[in-house]
C-alpha cells in the first residue's frame, strides 16, 4: 500500500488540465467525448486525450479517463474501439462503473489499471475484494462511507488495492449520485452526465384541492431548498484520511473552471504535505478553499453528522473572490495580464503562482492594451498591464477580493 496519498484533480478541458498539472496534482481525471459522467464540459477527443497524457506525464502527473456511464447496447458495441484508442493514447487508468465495461476494458486494453467508480456504491470490503478478484486496482468508495468503515475496509482488502475518496467539492442528495430527479423533471439524465441539478431548486407544496396555490414547506417566505446539499471540504482533516488508509484524495469539479482547479489543487497539495509531516495545516492554506465560489462547507458523511450535507436557506454560492485573470509575462516593470473577469483599482488583488504562496497587493495604476490608463479592467480576454516590482511565473493566477 502507498502510504503517501495522491492528490487527484479534475479537468473538463485543456486549460483545466494544465492548471491541475501546473499547480501540483499527482494525477488528473478527464472525460472523453463519450462514456463519461459529465456531458457539460468540453472534454477530450482522442487527439486531445493523447496530448493531455503527454502534458500530464511531462509534468509528473498520471491521467485517468472516466468511463463511468452505464452504456446502452449500441454504446457497448462502440466501447471496445474507444478504450483501445484511449489505451494507445497512454492513459494510466480507466474509471468504471459497470461490470460489462470492466470486462471489455480487460479484453481490449490489457494491462490498463481499472478504478471502480463511486457510482458502483462500494460500502464494504466484501464488495471490494470481489472487484479485486475481477481485476480492479482501485475502488472509489461511495461518499456515504464513514471514516471508521474506511479503516475496516483497508484492513480487510489486499495490500496493493487502493482506496480513493472525494475530499472536496459538490455533493449529491442521492446515494452515490444515483439520481432520477433530473431525468424525471427535465428529460436530462444525471446518470449519463446531463444533470440539470433540480436538487438546487426552491420547492413549495401544492395542496390537491387548491390547484395553483403554493405553500412554503418552512416558515420562510423564500420557500425551502430541502434537497440542496452543502459542499464537501476535508482540507483540515486529511490526517484522519491518512490514518484510515486512503490512497487517493479526489477533488470534485470537472465542470468547474481552471481557476477552481488550480486553487484547490494548490491548497490540497500543500495541506497534504503538512498532514504527512504530522503538522497542523496552516490557516492560510485552509483559507484558500474560501477563495473560490462554493456553497457552505461540511465534512459530508465522514463523521456521521446528522444532516451534514444539507443546506436549507438557499442554493446560492459564496463568492468572496473573483478570478480576475492570468499572468502571461513581465515586461518593463509591468505584469502582462489576460483578463477573465471585471475588477477595478479599488480592489485588493492576490497573485497565486503555480506551486507557490499567494501574494497580496493593491495596484495604484493599470493600463489597457492601447497603453491607456484605466481604473477598471472590463474587457474579458483583453491584455492589461499592471506595474509591479517583480515578475511572477507564467500562468500565475490573479484574483480580486469583492468589496462588500
Amino acid at each position: 500500500m502507498n502510504n503517501k496519498p495522491e492528490i487527484l484533480s479534475p479537468a473538463g478541458d485543456r486549460e483545466c488540465l494544465e492548471a491541475a498539472v501546473d499547480f501540483g496534482c499527482d494525477a488528473v481525471y478527464v472525460g472523453g467525448q463519450t462514456f463519461g459522467m459529465r456531458a457539460g464540459p468540453k472534454n477530450f477527443d482522442m487527439q486531445g486525450l493523447a496530448d493531455a497524457v503527454k502534458y500530464a506525464h511531462n509534468g509528473g502527473s498520471k491521467l485517468y479517463l472516466t468511463c463511468n456511464t452505464v452504456p446502452t447496447n449500441d454504446e457497448a458495441e462502440a466501447y471496445p474501439k474507444f478504450i483501445a484508442e484511449a489505451y494507445d493514447a497512454g492513459i494510466d487508468a480507466a474509471i468504471i462503473a459497470d461490470i460489462g465495461v470492466m470486462a471489455m476494458t480487460k479484453k481490449h486494453a490489457p494491462g490498463l489499471d481499472i478504478h471502480m467508480s463511486t457510482q458502483v456504491g462500494i460500502m464494504n470490503y466484501t464488495t471490494a475484494n470481489e472487484l479485486y478478484r475481477l481485476g480492479a486496482k482501485r475502488i472509489v468508495l461511495a461518499r456515504e462511507v464513514p471514516l471508521r468503515d474506511i479503516a475496516v475496509i483497508r484492513r480487510n482488502i489486499p495490500e496493493d488495492m487502493e482506496i480513493e475518496v472525494f475530499v472536496h467539492g459538490a455533493m449529491c442528495v442521492s446515494f452515490s449520485g444515483r439520481c432520477l430527479l433530473s431525468k424525471y423533471m427535465t428529460g436530462r439524465d444525471a446518470n449519463r452526465g446531463q444533470c440539470a441539478q433540480p436538487c438546487r431548486w426552491n420547492y413549495h407544496l401544492i395542496e390537491e384541492q387548491r390547484p395553483g396555490v403554493s405553500y412554503d414547506i418552512t416558515e420562510d417566505e423564500r420557500g425551502t431548498y430541502i434537497l440542496n446539499a452543502k459542499d464537501l471540504c476535508m482540507i483540515d482533516h486529511l490526517d484522519d484520511l491518512i490514518d484510515a488508509g486512503v490512497s487517493s484524495m479526489k477533488i470534485e469539479g470537472r465542470a468547474k473552471s481552471a481557476y477552481y482547479t488550480a486553487t484547490m489543487t494548490n491548497a490540497y497539495k500543500k495541506a497534504l504535505g503538512y498532514a504527512l509531516d504530522g503538522k497542523k495545516v496552516p490557516e492560510s492554506i485552509v483559507n484558500e478553499v474560501y477563495r473560490v465560489s462554493h456553497r457552505p462547507y461540511c465534512t459530508g458523511f465522514f463523521y456521521d453528522h446528522d444532516n451534514a450535507e444539507q443546506y436549507y436557506p438557499d442554493s446560492q454560492y459564496c463568492r468572496d473572490y473573483e478570478f480576475a485573470g492570468i499572468i502571461d509575462g513581465y515586461e518593463n516593470g509591468r505584469l502582462l495580464i489576460t483578463l477573465r473577469n471585471y475588477f477595478t483599482l479599488d480592489q485588493e488583488l492576490e497573485v497565486l503562482p503555480p506551486k507557490g504562496e499567494p501574494v497580496v497587493f493593491t495596484p495604484s495604476e493599470m493600463f489597457d492594451k492601447n497603453e491607456e490608463p484605466v481604473r477598471a479592467a472590463n474587457r474579458a480576454m483583453d491584455r492589461y498591464y499592471i506595474p509591479y516590482g517583480s515578475a511572477f511565473p507564467p500562468k500565475s493566477i490573479i484574483r480580486a477580493k469583492n468589496n462588500r
